[in-house]
């Protein structure tokens, strides 16, 4: 049986990507290995929004020519925006690679395989440019991959990501998804009931809907037009699915509609991802944002307003072409207001085929990029400390996704110790069931999982309550995590329930 490598690194969407090319080859009679050097094929699913995750799948397939070199037979294949970014680059770059397949073209993954195995030679198969054709073609050439799925490939068994939406048409000037994701197409909802149907029998309870700017899912149908608070009011009806989430938003596609919707349907989760980026209008301008700080903040308001207790969270890019010392304490300043559960926080990276590495200058000295986002991280930091403090004495329900990143270490190192020592011959007095050094089904031990708002909670329970849904008492919180006990009725009953 082929063994198959596959490391992603990228957002939300490469790690769908990644899952449903397993699940191709699987059907070919692959499996899975952690082992690069004992797979017959390695992939890398790539990102190419930041240099640095391009670099690094360059430093990866450098440490990959030695083997290749000895065993000819291995296949190397590069997918993924940076093999539709780069192109025949790849090849120039590590000769020794086989495939280069962009994010339209990972349906065809399985037969590039087989004609390099084949002697067919190198194997490019992208999608067409934006200024390639027509948009119809160009559209279709992007289109997107989603026949088979792969429950061993997804955060937790009972989580999954569920594609509604692939390509962009914002435009901005920082941003290379539009080049290599292309333009911005709708699924079809019922092609995306089926598969949230389908996730729901295999026992997921929470999906995430995924989009470049999710809320602006459109689909028309002859004289039918779904909006995106439909489309989430019709998978709130599907039996088995507990929790509803979507990333990531476009501020002015922040409708009310859909606001309505995220606050009446039990579902779905109060957790919204809206990226700012900038809170200077001169800046917003400069990256082609299309709204004005002042639009953004009356989003936000009516956000706060119409969900009670809504957790948002934001992006901001620091250091951009032309920013002043004073287009950057705007947006400390809208950070301070805004009161965001968290912020992602990026030091501009020039993208090669963007329109800011095309005409404008990366005048920002690197020092006073690292210095701003360590001054806004700081600031958002302290922010969201404050507001975790309000859960201290209060009961939140979690959703358990597994072991907490604490208990994964110790339990890693607990096997790296026991594998060390030499096993006796004779049978273990514990008998079967679990390895050593591996918690017991009933044994205690530190857990994680999320809030309706996104939280994320840490506390002591049992591997039994993972993928169960669970009332917690908060009795310490950082910026980051809320640290709790599970709630049992006799001993906790008079907790206020938060969000």
């Amino acid at each position: 049986m082929p063994k198959l490598y596959i490391e992603t690194v990228g957002c939300q969407m490469n790690v769908l990507d990644s899952e449903l090319v397993v699940a191709a080859l699987r059907k070919e009679g692959y499996e899975l290995t952690s082992d690069s050097a004992a797979a017959d094929t390695v992939i890398f699913n790539t990102c190419s929004v930041r240099e640095h995750a391009e670099e690094k799948i360059y430093s990866a397939l450098g440490r990959l020519k030695n083997a290749k070199q000895s065993n000819p037979e291995k296949v190397i294949g590069v997918i993924g925006c940076m093999a539709q970014n780069h192109q025949r680059t790849v090849f120039e770059r590590a000769p020794y690679v086989d495939l280069v397949v962009g994010p339209g073209q990972l349906h065809q993954v399985p037969e590039l395989i087989r004609k390099v195995q084949q002697g067919s030679g190198q194997q490019l198969e992208v999608s067409l440019g934006r200024k390639d054709g027509s948009r119809e073609n160009i559209t279709r050439s992007h289109e997107s991959f989603d026949p088979l799925r792969d429950p061993t490939m997804r955060p937790t068994p009972f989580q999954a990501y569920v594609r509604i939406q692939i390509g962009c048409d914002k435009f901005c000037t920082y941003c290379i998804v539009p080049s290599v994701r292309g333009p911005e197409q709708s699924r079809s909802p019922q092609h995306i009931l089926a598969e949230a149907r389908q996730l729901a029998d295999e026992g997921c309870k929470e999906i995430t809907l995924l989009g470049q700017t999710v809320n602006s899912y459109k689909y028309t149908e002859g004289e039918t037009t779904t909006r995106f608070s439909d489309l989430i009011t019709s998978l709130h009806d599907i039996e088995g699915i507990d929790r509803i989430k979507f990333v990531t938003n476009y501020p002015k596609d922040m409708t009310d509609d859909l606001l309505i919707a995220v606050r009446d349907l039990p579902k779905c989760c109060k957790y919204l991802h809206v990226p700012a980026q900038s809170g200077s209008d001169a800046q917003l301008k400069t990256m082609r944002r299309g709204y004005t700080v002042a639009e953004y903040r009356e989003m936000l308001a009516r956000t706060y307003e119409m969900i009670p207790n809504v957790a948002v969270t934001s992006d901001f890019i620091v250091g951009f072409s032309g920013e002043t010392d004073e287009d950057f304490q705007m947006s400390m300043d809208l950070v301070r207001e805004s009161r965001f559960k968290n912020s992602f926080i990026f030091k501009y990276s020039e993208r090669p085929g963007t329109k800011g590495a095309q005409h404008m200058i990366d005048d920002v000295p690197d020092a006073v990029k690292r210095a701003r986002n360590q001054e806004m991280l700081a600031l958002q930091n302290e922010i969201s400390e404050e507001d975790n403090q309000r859960f201290l004495g209060g009961k939140v329900e979690v959703l358990v996704e597994g072991l907490s990143k604490a208990a994964i270490k110790k339990e890693a190192e607990l096997q790296n110790a026991n594998e060390q020592i030499t096993p006796s011959p004779s049978p273990s007095p514990q008998g079967g069931g679990e390895g050593h050094g591996m918690a017991p089904q009933g044994q205690q031990t530190q857990l994680t999982g999320r809030t309706m708002c996104d939280r994320i909670v840490v506390f002591d329970g049992n591997r039994r309550q993972v993928g169960e849904t669970i009332d917690i008492a908060i009795y310490d919180a950082n910026a980051h995590t809320l640290f709790g006990s599970v709630v049992t009725q006799h001993l906790t009953p008079e907790l206020v329930t938060l969000s």
